[in-house]
C-alpha cells in the first residue's frame, strides 16, 4: 500500500498536514505546489487499496480525478474549506468539508485530532487571515500576547512563501518547507531555532517594504484595487498584502492584480472582514477563478478584462 499526501502549499495546507503526520507518522509521497496550484489530484497515480490524504484544495476543482481514484478503490480522506459543490457519496471517501468563512482546513483537522497540536492550527488560522478564529482557538493554550504575535507572524510567513507564478518565485518549495517544519512538534521551537524562519521573515519584510510604494489604481470607501508589477517580489507578497489591507480596513473589499509575463493578471480578492462573503462567487465568474467566501482569486485575467473585473468587483461588495 502506498500513501499520498496532497496539500495546498500555503500555511493552511502545510500546517494541516503537519498535524496529521504528528498524529500518525507514516512514509508518504508528497504532492503539492504553489498556493494557486490546486488541481493536484491529477498528479496522484494510485492503485486499489492505496491511501490518499487531501488537504486544503477545492473538491470541485479536482472532481474528475477524485472520481477516478474512488472508482479504482483508492481510499481518500479529504479535509477542506473551499467551495466543493456536490460531495460524492462513496464508501472509499471520508470527507470533512466546511465552507464557513470563519474556519480553515487546519482548524477542521484540529477538531478531528481533538486539539492534539493546537498551536499549529492557530498558526494556520492566522496565515489564512482568520485572526478572530485564531484568537478564539488559542484560548485553551493560555498564550501571552507576545506568543500570539509570534504565531501570527509565523502563519503569515508560511502563507507568504506559497505565493508565486512558479516554484522558482518561492523562497522554499512547499514540500521542502513542510519537511523542515515536520521536525518541530512545537512552533515556538521552529521560530527560535531554525534558519528557515529567519529566511522567511527577512523575505517577507523586504517584499512588504517594496509593495508599500504601490498606490491603489481604483479606490472608494468600500473598494480598493492595486496593480502590481511583473516582479518576483510582487508575486510573492500580493496575497499576504491583500490580507494585511483587509485587516487594516475591515469594511473595504480589496483586490491585488499582479501583472504576468503573458500580459495577464493574477488576481487576489479579499471580502471585507466586516462581511466575509462573496469573494468566491465573484472569482468563479471568471474561467480560472475560485477560492472561499472571504478570500479568492483568479489565476489568469486578461488585461482587456480589467474593466469587466472592476464592474463585477464593485457589484459584488456593495
Amino acid at each position: 500500500m502506498t500513501n499520498f499526501d496532497v496539500f495546498n502549499g500555503d500555511a493552511d495546507g502545510i500546517c494541516a498536514l503537519h498535524q496529521m503526520r504528528l498524529a500518525n507518522p507514516i512514509e508518504s509521497t508528497l504532492i503539492t505546489g504553489i498556493k494557486r496550484d490546486i488541481s493536484l489530484l491529477k498528479n496522484v497515480q494510485a492503485a486499489a487499496g492505496d491511501q490518499v490524504l487531501v488537504l486544503d484544495i477545492s473538491l470541485d476543482k479536482n472532481r474528475s480525478d477524485l472520481e477516478r481514484l474512488l472508482s479504482q478503490n483508492t481510499h481518500v480522506q479529504y479535509f477542506d474549506h473551499h467551495f466543493a459543490g456536490e460531495i460524492p457519496i462513496n464508501k472509499n471517501l471520508v470527507a470533512t468539508i466546511n465552507t464557513d468563512a470563519n474556519t480553515c482546513t487546519s482548524l477542521l483537522v484540529n477538531n478531528h485530532l481533538k486539539q492534539q497540536f493546537l498551536p499549529w492550527a492557530v498558526t494556520a488560522a492566522f496565515g489564512d487571515n482568520l485572526h478572530q478564529s485564531a484568537h478564539t482557538a488559542a484560548m485553551p493554550l493560555n498564550l501571552t500576547k507576545e506568543q500570539l504575535n509570534q504565531l501570527e507572524q509565523l502563519g503569515t510567513c508560511i502563507n507568504y512563501n506559497g505565493y508565486g507564478s512558479n516554484l522558482d518565485d518561492l523562497i522554499f518549495t512547499p514540500d521542502a518547507l513542510y519537511k523542515i517544519i515536520s521536525n518541530y512538534e512545537n512552533p515556538f521551537d521552529f521560530i527560535s531555532s531554525d534558519n528557515a524562519f529567519v529566511a522567511l521573515l527577512n523575505g517577507y519584510n523586504e517584499d512588504i517594504s517594496n509593495i508599500q510604494t504601490c498606490k491603489p489604481d481604483y479606490e472608494t470607501s468600500s473598494h480598493s484595487v492595486t496593480l502590481l508589477p511583473n516582479e518576483k517580489w510582487a508575486r510573492r507578497v500580493s496575497g499576504v498584502y491583500a490580507n494585511k489591507l483587509a485587516t487594516e480596513h475591515h469594511s473595504r473589499a480589496h483586490a491585488m492584480l499582479t501583472l504576468q509575463a503573458d500580459n495577464s493578471y493574477v488576481v487576489s480578492v479579499r471580502a471585507p472582514l466586516s462581511n466575509k462573503t462573496g469573494a468566491d462567487e465573484l472569482c468563479r465568474q471568471f474561467e480560472t477563478g475560485g477560492g472561499r467566501k472571504a478570500a479568492a482569486g483568479i489565476n489568469r485575467l486578461a488585461v482587456e478584462d480589467y474593466d469587466k473585473f472592476i464592474e463585477k468587483f464593485t457589484q459584488a461588495f456593495v
